[in-house]
């Protein structure tokens, strides 16, 4: 539905060859800095870690054995199950919380959904990684999704009954229009403050509604975050033919065996600057933000589960516009890639229609998904594309789509500006900047 789409491209490191950069080329107006990120993903407690695993094309995912499940309290029944998948794509430590920190009473924290609680660590550590503290950027908007709160029964009260003060709190602190009030609140932020919900291109959402607030001059910074969490320790599910979810366990993203997406937990704040003041503020820049467009195709699919081609193509194409860039110079293309034999073809046929005629040449721009990684992450899902794309332009290189033998046999790759990625590759500079562009669908 809601279906967000961006071009980004790569920017100076210091502020030193911000100045070089600004003299030799002017910044296109509008275009926004991405100069602080926070994330915890699978397998990764930080974006350094991530980085890694995606370089070395680490898949996340943890598997389980028989003795391993029935220690964990699966049911027998359950592991005997030919169709049961055992595996499990979460996040490390997240029932740790540093409620003095803070200023939350004990007592609220525990209430308090952990979405949230993971969501306010990362906002903080998104300033931390910019280089900064809440109080030099009083003016930030802050734009946050959650996920469902899945842990509702166990924010409740201890039994006091209906309309005890506890289950009050557990209520307040559950609703998703408190996140990001809470965020703004706890950190002394005056900027607009909302929370987003578009399901799986929530956080892009969000990205659109920052880069609006920049570029009218409403904030000088915008906080965008989101969080996804499973309930309690889910470990693993199972196949049922003919549903989105993997055989295997392995998003297998534009293959031939592609036969679903698989789940995943994180959590992602980036912090935003308009480009002409964070060059000036000699920030650390990951990459800018150029273009970004959104929008929904109503009716126009075979059903309401189902992706509209003509709406996606038409959504990219009006980034591309905005950005006002030539997509023959676009090198990476992060895909929203579910891993369907559905929605990939889709998918590469809407980008093809986008990218139109531009050149005759064909498989120059690298195409992969972060999902092949780390999961689905729902909520959290175009961010995570959109930090793995900043950090492919930031440090010069493609990293591999993983699970890719042979393509989906409805992908024309050869007729396409598109070629898989499947191996770590240099991306050095060349006539015009490290250019990527990044989509997500919801639902």
């Amino acid at each position: 539905d809601n279906s967000p789409n961006s071009s980004l491209h790569s920017s100076p490191h210091s502020p030193q060859a911000a100045a070089r950069e600004r003299a030799n080329r002017p910044v296109a107006d509008g275009a926004l800095a991405i100069v602080g990120i926070s994330c915890r993903f699978p397998g990764a407690p930080d974006h350094r870690a991530f980085w890694s695993n995606l370089r070395h094309g680490r898949d996340s995912a943890k598997r389980y054995s028989a003795e391993e499940l029935r220690a964990a309290g699966v049911p027998e029944a359950v592991i005997g199950n030919a169709n049961y998948v055992p595996v499990q794509r979460g996040i490390e430590g997240k029932e740790y919380f540093d409620a003095g920190f803070f200023n939350i009473a004990p007592r609220n924290a525990a209430l308090l959904d952990p979405q949230f609680r993971l969501l306010l660590e990362g906002s903080w550590a998104a300033l931390e990684d910019a280089g900064l503290t809440p109080a030099a950027i009083p003016d930030t908007a802050v734009f946050m999704a959650a996920g469902g709160s899945l842990s509702r029964a166990s924010l409740q009260g201890d039994g006091a009954g209906p309309g005890s003060s506890d289950d009050y709190v557990a209520w307040l602190l559950g609703q998703q229009g408190t996140l990001a009030t809470l965020i703004s609140y706890h950190l002394g932020l005056t900027g607009q403050s909302f929370s987003v919900h578009a399901n799986c291109s929530s956080s892009l959402v969000g990205l659109q509604l920052a880069a609006m607030a920049l570029r009218g001059g409403d904030v000088n910074a915008a906080l965008v975050g989101a969080c996804s969490l499973f309930p309690a320790d889910a470990i693993g599910y199972i196949f049922e033919p003919g549903l989105n979810f993997s055989s295997d366990g392995r998003c297998k993203t534009f293959d031939g065996k592609a036969d679903g997406m698989v789940a995943g937990e994180g959590a992602a704040v980036v912090l935003l600057k308009r480009a002409e003041d964070a060059i000036a503020d000699g920030d650390n820049i990951y990459a800018l933000i150029k273009g970004i467009a959104l929008n929904n195709d109503g009716g126009d699919k075979a059903g309401f589960y189902a992706p509209s081609g003509r709406g996606q193509a038409e959504v990219i194409g009006k980034a591309l516009g905005q950005a006002g860039i030539d997509p023959a110079s676009i090198g990476l293309m992060e895909a929203h890639g579910t891993g369907t034999r559905l929605g990939d073809p889709i998918e590469v046929a809407a980008l093809s229609e986008a990218w139109g005629k531009q050149t005759d040449k064909t498989g120059y721009c690298a195409i992969g998904s972060v999902k092949t990684n780390i999961g689905h992450l729902d909520t959290a899902a175009g961010l995570a594309g959109c930090i793995k794309a900043a950090l492919s332009l930031y440090h010069g290189e493609i990293p591999p789509t993983l699970h890719f033998d042979s393509p989906n046999p409805e992908i024309d790759f050869a007729a396409s500006p598109f070629y898989p990625a499947v191996k770590l590759q240099p991306w050095p500079p060349s006539g015009t900047p490290r250019r990527a562009a990044l989509s997500a669908f919801g639902i």
